[in-house]
């Protein structure tokens, strides 16, 4: 009888110790690959975008382009309405004859339809500008991220744009605009070069 119970005890404690948790790899990895403070960042990319020589030299140019060409084309098109309700005006106190305004018309009809082809032509031109500046700007910064984090200091770089709460030990902010303005200072200068 003791040998039957002393083989179930020992049966029992051989499956307890089958079904026991198991420490794997991954999850020894992942105890050892736990993120602290030290390896999160973020980065105010509005403050880097904004700060950025990068902006000051060429993206305020381009801003007031866009802003001065915005201007240009609403006084244009106020311009052209402005002579559509003259030429209705005229037509009904019989200023003009029906024939005069039909001439005219017409006339301006060309004129306004000009204008918003050569519009949407300065729109898309000015469309790309935009776009391929914000990508020379998101590269600049991807690229300053990727030299800051080569080492693999940083587990999790994080945009603050969406950022609720945060300590101030984790923007590194200064770090990426001055990394930026660098790239940008090595860009100029070997398009310079190749020049």
């Amino acid at each position: 009888m003791k040998k039957v119970l002393f083989a179930a005890l020992a049966l029992v404690f051989a499956v307890s110790c089958n079904n026991a948790p198991k420490t794997t790899t991954t999850e020894a990895t992942e105890a050892k690959t736990e993120v602290g403070a030290s390896d999160l960042a973020y980065v105010r990319t509005d403050a880097v975008f904004a700060e950025s020589e990068i902006f000051k030299s060429e993206g305020v140019a381009l801003q007031a382009k866009n802003e001065k060409t915005q201007k240009n084309l609403a006084e244009k098109e106020q311009k052209l309405q402005n002579e559509m309700v003259q030429l209705q005006e005229k037509y009904q106190k019989g200023l003009i004859t029906t024939i005069e305004a039909q001439r005219k018309e017409q006339d301006l009809q060309k004129r306004i339809a000009a204008y918003q082809e050569s519009a949407q032509k300065q729109l898309r031109s000015l469309e790309e500008e935009n776009m391929v500046f914000q990508n020379r700007m998101g590269d600049l910064m991807q690229r300053a991220i990727d030299e800051i984090n080569a080492d693999g200091a940083y587990k999790m770089i994080v945009n603050a744009t969406a950022l609720l709460d945060a300590s101030e030990e984790l923007d590194i902010t200064s770090i990426v605009l001055d990394k930026v303005n660098a790239l940008y200072a090595a860009d100029k200068a070997a398009a310079k070069s190749e020049k």
